[in-house]
């Protein structure tokens, strides 16, 4: 969200924030100009109807994004992802029915594949509450869109890094987190042998999305799967992250095998990658920043001013 907030102000847009905490707000703290903070939480109406009632465009990128912890606190999941994305909907159809609203879901939305790459008319098999409950607020989008004429558009996304994302976490994103490890001299743990596949993309790409999507209306009511319809062995994502900090940063990075735990193999969708044909086609939409550029984009980010320092110690 900071990414995007921080694109937009570079192109002019005023921007409003609702965060419900003040610890995320070094994400903007190099913003090029002053934006609106609204403090409050997704699961408050009010809170929600401060924040959105007189936008033009609205990121719904609030959630809990843990497949892993929506299986520990389901209700979190359903507070956070569902009411939320209804209170959001709701205060649109309400005070603001002119809004284009993105949404962020997941490629995982549908399951272990059957066939690759995934596209949207796959059909969809979550395994987690947390992509369910994803697939359920991409349906409420829908549903507003045809019975309220509400200008929605979700973009699901695949597995996420760059710049600004914790690092002291896996449930926030892994590459970033192997990243805080080598920074750490921590030992990387790679679960089974490491050659299942995953899409990675970059940050940047995904802002780029969201904006075509903002623009264009041939977004409105549309589900859009992104990625990079590259394959890439979770094993040779960690190489690379260790190549290249210590290119970067002269820290050298190891890794080691363990055995994949239990619970959370039973929620793994195992391979993924992503076919983005359909928002090229629609929308314009591939992805500019390759794999190995993006990391060494976010290494440098995390380089300046003692960053990594700073995102390590909360």
């Amino acid at each position: 969200g900071s990414n995007l907030a921080i694109k937009c102000l570079e192109l002019g847009a005023k921007v409003t924030l609702l965060t419900h905490t003040y610890k995320n707000f070094k994400n903007i703290q190099d913003s090029p100009k002053p934006v609106t903070i609204v403090v409050g939480n997704i699961t408050n109406y009010a809170d929600v109807e401060k924040a959105v009632k007189d936008q033009n465009i609205i990121f719904h990128l609030a959630g809990q994004t843990s497949n892993v912890t929506s299986m520990e606190s389901p209700e979190l999941d359903i507070n956070i992802n569902l009411i939320g994305t209804l209170n959001v909907l709701e205060v649109c159809r309400k005070t603001n029915p002119n809004a284009k609203i993105l949404f962020a879901g997941t490629v995982t939305e549908h399951g272990k594949a059957e066939i690759l790459p995934l596209r949207e008319e796959q059909k969809d098999d979550p395994l987690s509450i947390y992509e369910t409950n994803k697939l359920i607020a991409e349906k409420y989008l829908q549903i507003y869109h045809k019975a309220y004429g509400l200008h929605t558009c979700c973009l699901r996304l695949p597995t996420l890094f760059g710049e600004r994302q914790q690092l002291n976490s896996p449930r926030f994103g892994i590459t970033n987190f192997f990243l805080g490890r080598i920074w750490k001299r921590e030992e990387i743990k790679v679960f089974g042998d490491g050659k299942f596949v995953r899409d990675y993309n970059y940050i940047g790409n995904i802002v780029d999305a969201f904006l075509l999507a903002a623009q264009s209306p041939n977004a409105d009511g549309e589900v859009f799967c992104l990625g990079t319809n590259r394959q890439i062995l979770f094993v040779e994502m960690v190489q690379e992250v260790i190549k290249a900090m210590e290119e970067l940063t002269g820290k050298k990075g190891s890794y080691h095998h363990v055995e994949f735990p239990a619970g959370q193999s039973k929620i793994d969708v195992g391979d993924t990658l992503v076919d983005y044909s359909k928002i090229k086609e629609k929308l314009g939409w591939e992805p500019q920043v390759s794999f190995e550029e993006g990391i060494r984009r976010t290494i440098r980010f995390y380089q300046g001013n003692n960053r990594f320092e700073e995102y390590l110690s909360n």
